[in-house]
């Protein structure tokens, strides 16, 4: 008979209340409240993992699941409440945080196509109504640079909940009139950038004009004007201003866009990484949840 214990934890489970376990180990880092705060009011019971506790001298020591347990005790309103515990009865308290050190050295992290995709499979209406959106104007979601092709999914996210429908339908719009799908239009920067045009200066902001003025630069020496005045998308936003208001006899006000940059979350989040395999791991948590 074949042996496969080499290959399966000695471990076993057991329900704990969370006032029964401790998490002051000093490898682990200090609580997230922010993370604590935005996953309770985003709970989802199919979202929590066991808790990995180390059994030593009778005491239960938490090395993986501390934001786990008190986002329970928050949504559950008591410390009696009881998760569900993966118990090594076998480790030293260096080995506790060799485990905690290295638990992700070896994990792939979800990239944003896969997890637009799993959202759309999972049939969620915000991410079918940006695919239906983005198809609209013959464009498809992507997870590579290809004509026609958004690979951006986080900023179009980001676009559609912070500003909604109607400014993302405009920003592709724009961009599609301008510029014919060239995958290079299509990027992060320059997607938001755009909205932030179109947020800042709405009605006043002439779609004709913009197209005319705007597309006579390609969206390469967009990107080239953009890296000489500010990085992320606000340079952009910058770039496209400056071209559209040359000579114009009613340029638009140039203090609108900072009032709207000042009002956006940290606007060099989404930048050109997110068209490649590298980009925020935050769906990825050392604490399970």
């Amino acid at each position: 008979m074949d042996d496969y214990s080499a290959f399966v934890p000695k471990v076993h489970f057991e329900q704990i209340s969370i006032k029964n376990l401790v998490s002051n180990q000093e490898y682990q880092r200090n609580l997230s409240i922010a993370h604590i705060q935005r996953t309770v009011e985003n709970f989802d019971l199919y979202q929590i993992n066991p808790v990995k506790i180390s059994r030593r001298n009778g005491v239960n020591y938490v090395f993986n699941g501390q934001h786990t347990i008190e986002i329970i005790a928050i949504v559950s309103g008591s410390r009696e409440t009881p998760v569900w515990c993966m118990i090594y009865d076998d480790l030293e308290y260096t080995e506790e945080a060799d485990i905690f050190a290295n638990q992700l050295k070896y994990v792939k992290p979800l990239l944003p196509y896969e997890i637009f995709m799993a959202n759309i499979e999972a049939g969620n209406d915000d991410q079918l109504t940006i695919k239906s959106l983005v198809e609209s104007y013959g464009l498809f979601i992507s997870s590579s640079k290809v004509l026609g092709g958004i690979c951006a999914v986080s900023c179009l996210e980001y676009i559609y909940k912070k500003y909604g429908f109607h400014v993302l339908d405009r920003t592709l719009r724009l961009c599609v009139g301008t510029w014919e799908g060239d995958y290079n239009s299509l990027s992060a920067n320059m997607l938001k950038g755009i909205a932030l045009l179109v947020v800042a200066f709405g009605n006043a902001l002439k779609d004709d004009a913009f197209k005319e003025r705007v597309g006579k630069f390609s969206s390469r020496e967009i990107g080239r004007i953009a890296k000489e005045r500010k990085a992320g998308s606000l340079g952009y936003a910058e770039a496209m201003l400056q071209i559209y208001n040359k000579k114009m006899k009613a340029p638009l006000h140039w203090n609108k866009l900072y009032t709207t940059k000042s009002t956006a979350p940290d606007d060099d989040f989404y930048t050109e990484y997110e068209e490649s395999d590298f980009d925020s791991t935050e769906n990825i948590e050392a604490d399970n949840i």
